[in-house]
């Protein structure tokens, strides 16, 4: 007799976090490492997960009149260098390549770690009159930058995302613009990856280099560290000064558009990862799941039981449900602990006594809740069961966000909480970095945001005293 498989086991998160993670990552078989250091190969199941969330993000993009394009991987370096701040902040992660075929290349040409040089060289010949404005432009594709320390999709060399670009008449159209795509990005991780999240402003020292200003939208992890999930940014007209792009506005005069970046990429599913995971691995909101149900026939060897499961996996197609049926012959346990690992949201297991009631059992993955499901009822009950899924995931994450935000008058209260249970402490600010960086040195934590919904915790700044300005939110982060 053959020696049954046996399911790869996970670290416990309570015991190593950080070990857990990356067993989740392998072990569920998203990534496998490839020959270059922080290069990761995004295998089947992490990459229909990542497929998921780029179908969501483009139909929002396009639903508010974006337009897909692509751009080159290489940008010359004296194109780079026109935007002097920009070029400082991405500098010690650039990767250059300085020959082509056998020869030296006559200028070092860098592969992309960002694409702005690019849309602004490309806008500065096809923008010449308002009437070309404005351009909403996203782009689909990967990038590199050459980070020292890598983990899987946290913080890769490589990675994928989408970089939004958009040129517009005016400062006011531009920072609604900008607005608009957090809030896309927000509604994508509440409503689909059931990440609930904090909208904000970043401070001026952790703001994108070249941008005016940069928004976040900042999620906690089960280890109450923060993850930066998306960003959007104002350039104003930094950029399209230094690249020329000029066009004739409604009075015929000379004028300069005002530009826009956004960005959201594979780090999401790292954030999905630590957000929803428990010990037996991942846990998948039905709304992005490569595989929303897995049906598995008990005492497969019975007859008519392998036929009826196949009947449920055709009539859970037809109802819309991305479902997949395991006829394998694992053991039923095996099965359980397979899928389990995997995070798929439902398992509908069909054997001959349910047969007899007219029955299956549903087994939810985030609580382990186990229904009994007329056949009759299956294609309006496992929707529900779905949604009920999606929304348990929300609220989840939802407490431990609630439960682990605090508030401190000092720096010291601040290190207290963090070094405690950790998570996110408000306190008030004067808005000066240099209270930021010893802060920073205080407690060991960095500014996460300036909250939109600001709340008035006081009258002055916890690091030197002075009046305050805003609420900020600090917290350790990935």
């Amino acid at each position: 007799m053959a020696k049954e498989k046996k399911v790869e086991q996970i670290t416990d998160m309570e015991t190593d976090f950080a070990q857990w993670f990356t067993d989740v990552c392998t072990k569920a078989e998203l990534v496998d490492y490839s020959g270059v250091k922080g290069l990761f190969i995004l295998r089947p199941y992490g990459y229909a997960i990542w497929e998921n969330i780029m179908g969501i993000l483009d139909r929002m993009f396009k639903e508010t009149g974006h337009q897909n394009v692509s751009m080159p991987l290489l940008i010359p370096e004296s194109l780079l260098q026109k935007e002097k701040d920009h070029v400082e902040g991405f500098a010690p992660e650039c990767a250059w390549v300085t020959v082509g075929g056998s020869e030296p290349l006559p200028e070092r040409l860098c592969i992309r770690p960002t694409s702005e040089t690019l849309f602004c060289d490309h806008w500065s010949h096809v923008v010449h009159s308002w009437r070309d404005l404005p351009c909403l432009y996203n782009q689909w594709c990967s990038v590199l930058r050459w980070e020292k320390t890598t983990r899987p999709f946290l913080r890769g060399r490589e990675f994928l995302w989408q970089e939004g670009h958009t040129l517009h008449e005016t400062e006011e159209e531009a920072r609604t613009e900008t607005l608009q795509m957090l809030e896309i990005y927000a509604d994508c991780c509440e409503n689909y990856l059931a990440m609930p999240v904090i909208r904000g402003n970043k401070t001026e020292k952790e703001k994108f280099a070249g941008a005016v200003n940069t928004y976040t939208i900042e999620c906690m992890m089960h280890d109450r560290k923060a993850l930066q999930s998306g960003t959007s940014h104002y350039f104003g007209d930094g950029f399209t000064r230094a690249f020329n792009i000029s066009f004739a506005d409604r009075t015929n005069k000379l004028a300069y558009p005002h530009q826009t970046s956004w960005g959201m990429s594979t780090r999401v599913i790292g954030g999905l990862i630590m957000t929803h995971g428990d010990n037996n691995g991942l846990v998948l909101p039905p709304r992005v799941a490569p595989i929303q149900v897995i049906v598995l026939p008990i005492a497969a060897h019975k007859p008519g039981v392998t036929e009826k499961a196949e009947e449920l996996v055709s009539r859970l197609k037809a109802a819309g449900i991305r479902a997949k049926g395991d006829f394998s012959d694992n053991s039923p346990g095996w099965k359980f602990a397979e899928w389990e690992m995997k995070g798929v949201p439902l398992r509908i297991e069909i054997g001959p006594k349910d047969m007899e009631k007219g029955q299956c059992v549903a087994v939810r993955r985030d609580n382990g809740e186990k229904i009994a499901v007329a056949l009759d009822e299956l294609d309006t009950a496992v929707p529900a069961l779905l949604d009920a899924v999606q929304q348990g995931l929300f609220d989840k994450a939802k407490a431990n966000l609630d439960s682990h935000t605090y508030t401190a008058s000092t720096p010291e209260e601040v290190k207290q909480y963090v070094e405690g249970d950790g998570g996110f402490v408000k306190t008030m600010w004067c808005g000066d970095t240099a209270c930021e960086l010893a802060m920073k040195e205080r407690a060991g934590v960095s500014s996460r945001c300036i909250p939109f919904r600001q709340e008035h915790l006081g009258d002055v700044c916890p690091v030197c005293g002075k009046p305050a300005k805003h609420m900020i939110i600090w917290g350790v982060a990935y």
